[in-house]
């Protein structure tokens, strides 16, 4: 049975992971290596091990979590499509079982926004992870004078939370916004489409989502 830590291990699918970074940062987007796939494979933890769920369902979204965004060596569009196929690929390679496989690549194939539809929990709980990350830290343009949006989002972002509360009725995504540097119209100028499909993971686990930004709820 394949478990996270030995897909975490692997040195191919490292080499893949970083290579895929590596072709984002030459096109200018914000950090997309081990620090995002690692913290959304926690994120993705959570929400299913807080919900109930199998530890083997945890175990299979954390690998999801892990190989989400290895398609971007491919070409960042449809980077989730060509992800999948690359997962199917490593995963069956490794001798992983196919029910496990079909699960790993359903999730990864739906996680963007463009084309993505949270068609099981898997896929729900990876999408909510994968787009409550914004922070600071994924900035990696050091001149402030040049940041375009999607660096002024991030960069102003300076705490996220990502919570189900104590009845498990509602997962909320608390953000506190540093107006200096992006404002909530920015935010939402580029991320209103990953909200809607937020809000449509959340109702495929049997929750609400909710959007709060400097205390005032949005979503």
């Amino acid at each position: 049975m394949i478990t996270f830590e030995e897909i975490k291990k692997d040195p191919g699918i490292r080499t893949y992971i970083q290579k895929a970074d590596e072709s984002l940062i030459n096109l200018g987007f914000t950090e997309h290596s081990f620090a995002h796939v690692g913290l959304v494979a926690a994120n993705s933890k959570y929400i299913l091990e807080t919900l109930g769920y199998t530890p083997r369902e945890v175990e299979l979204v954390q690998i999801a979590a892990y190989l989400h965004d290895i398609g971007n060596l491919v070409n960042r569009i449809d980077h989730s499509q060509s992800g999948a196929v690359m997962a199917f690929r490593l995963l069956d390679h490794l001798h992983m079982d196919p029910l496990d496989i079909a699960e790993v690549v359903t999730a990864i194939g739906n996680h963007d926004e463009g084309t993505g539809t949270p068609v099981s929990p898997m896929a729900a709980a990876l999408i909510l992870a994968d787009k409550s990350d914004v922070r600071r830290s994924r900035v990696r343009n050091q001149d402030i004078s040049k940041f375009d949006i999607h660096d002024r989002v991030n960069y102003s972002v300076t705490k996220a939370e990502l919570k189900i509360n104590e009845n498990k009725t509602l997962i909320k995504l608390k953000l506190h916004i540093d107006t200096r540097y992006g404002s909530v119209m920015d935010y939402f100028e580029i991320f209103l489409n990953r909200m809607v499909l937020c809000r449509k993971a959340a109702d495929t686990l049997g929750l609400q989502f909710k959007l709060i930004i400097n205390e005032q709820q949005l979503i």
